[in-house]
């Protein structure tokens, strides 16, 4: 194949507008593999990126390098190994260009709020903030070294210095930081022992508040209400309404380290048991990611038969289902502030038309097991899955007090046979742009024990 390079190239949002002099079977070809692969590349790059910005103009040195050297790739079959591994590459470039900056860009970072116990991109960010109290060396070598990854062997290149200088100079910084940390890193808050969940849901009282919805850091999984920090143990339960009895019981905790495609997260294991039945159990497996702005799953691990099965963020249609939602398929936001894009009056409710709809609906005091708790109402509008609705009252800290799930009444309709409206006749109904949907559980979590 001698296919001749054009100059310029423009890459377009749909794909490339050009033309070889050479090959234009080969051009069809590279456009009609570059789109089944787009959002795998794009989501590779942004997941690596803090800065949207920075990644969409790594993602367009990576579709044009790629399309500058498709004619050398010999193998069709291994397009998207390939055109990931340029990903790889240029966002390594990038992180090497950026280390080349003396100053560190703090970027307001000491106004954040200090974290402990997690790993990955989120205690970078920690390491981060601390960094600006340090000096110009401490914060060349611990931002090679921890937001890089840098081998000490590599940051020896890039500094132009002896191993011994780097293993030197790190010791010394390690220790100015840990000094200068407000925290204690030995102990993770997360370390709690789980409670026994009760048999039947408290009875509660949600009540609407006049106040104003306060904005929340919520760095819970979404669907599963841990955060992923070393070290975190909870305990929720899914309880049917309207017997308000318990159905199962899910044990979580945060396990280790991990990494996905050179991702750092962190592993955690859920054992889902029924509450009645403890010989029924099921285990599952996930790695997931906790950054300043979206907390994300990375895989899921799924066993057929004797194998192993690893789906990750990179699997397309087999991931998102259930795992890839929210902006760009990254996740649910971390940082939630009223957006207006869901309004709410008693149980009526009207959206605007996107993609992602999650917002803050209100302020509300829930009162539960006899405790109250100041919260706002966090609505999500079929964006965890189609056809349902959910309540999470989240208070100041972003943990879930209350958790509450609506089915439009048609969800699932080919499997239970009959709508929800009829199947759950006494329970409560919310209507979203005039469409009904049924009140099926509730889940809490030992956060309120």
């Amino acid at each position: 194949m001698n296919l001749l390079i054009p100059t310029p190239v423009y890459i377009s949002e749909t794909g490339f507008n050009h033309s070889w002099t050479k090959g234009g079977d080969d051009v069809d070809e590279f456009e009609r593999l570059l789109e089944a692969e787009r959002v795998s590349v794009e989501r590779f790059v942004r997941f690596r990126m803090s800065s949207k910005a920075d990644a969409d103009d790594v993602l367009q040195e990576i579709f044009l390098t790629a399309y500058q050297k498709f004619p050398q790739l010999k193998n069709k079959d291994s397009f998207k190994a390939w055109i990931i591994s340029i990903a790889r590459n240029k966002c390594n470039d990038y992180f090497r260009k950026k280390a080349t900056q003396y100053e560190i860009p703090i970027d307001e970072l000491t106004e954040k709020e200090l974290s402990d116990g997690r790993h990955g991109v989120s205690v970078v960010n920690t390491v981060r903030e601390t960094l600006s109290l340090l000096g110009d060396k401490d914060k060349q070598i611990l931002y090679l070294y921890f937001w890089k990854e840098m081998p000490q062997s590599e940051i020896a290149k890039q500094l132009n210095i002896p191993i011994g200088t780097v293993k030197s100079r790190l010791h010394t910084a390690k220790q100015n930081f840990k000094n200068k940390y407000p925290y204690r890193t030995d102990v993770s808050k997360g370390e709690l022992y789980m409670k026994k969940l009760p048999e039947f849901i408290p009875e509660y009282k949600i009540e609407a508040s006049t106040e104003a919805p306060f904005a929340v850091k919520w760095e819970e999984l979404m669907g599963w209400f841990l955060v992923p920090k070393l070290g975190e143990k909870m305990s929720w339960g899914m309880y049917d309404i309207p017997s308000r009895k318990c159905s199962h019981v899910y044990d979580m905790q945060v396990t280790g380290k991990a990494k996905v495609h050179g991702i750092e997260g962190v592993e955690l294991t859920a054992r889902e048991a029924s509450y009645s039945d403890k010989n029924d159990v099921i285990n599952r497996t996930f790695v997931a990611q906790l950054t300043d702005t979206h907390c994300r799953y990375l895989a899921t691990l799924r066993n057929d038969g004797d194998v192993r099965n690893y789906i990750t963020f990179l699997d397309g249609d087999e991931f998102l289902p259930n795992w890839g939602f929210g902006e760009d398929n990254c996740g649910n936001e971390t940082n939630l502030a009223v957006k207006g894009d869901i309004q709410r009056t008693g149980t009526v409710v009207t959206s605007a038309n996107k993609d992602f709809l999650l917002d803050i609906v209100g302020r509300y005091t829930v009162t539960i097991g006899g405790k109250s708790y100041d919260t706002v109402c966090v609505m999500d509008i079929e964006t965890y899955d189609c056809g349902v609705v959910s309540e999470q009252f989240l208070d100041k800290n972003g943990k879930t007090i209350l958790w509450r799930r609506f089915n439009r009444d048609d969800w699932a309709i080919d499997r239970y046979k009959k709508p929800w409206s009829e199947q759950l006749p006494e329970n409560d109904r919310l209507t979203v742009n005039g469409t009904t949907y049924v009140h099926w559980y509730d889940c809490i979590t030992d956060y309120i024990l």
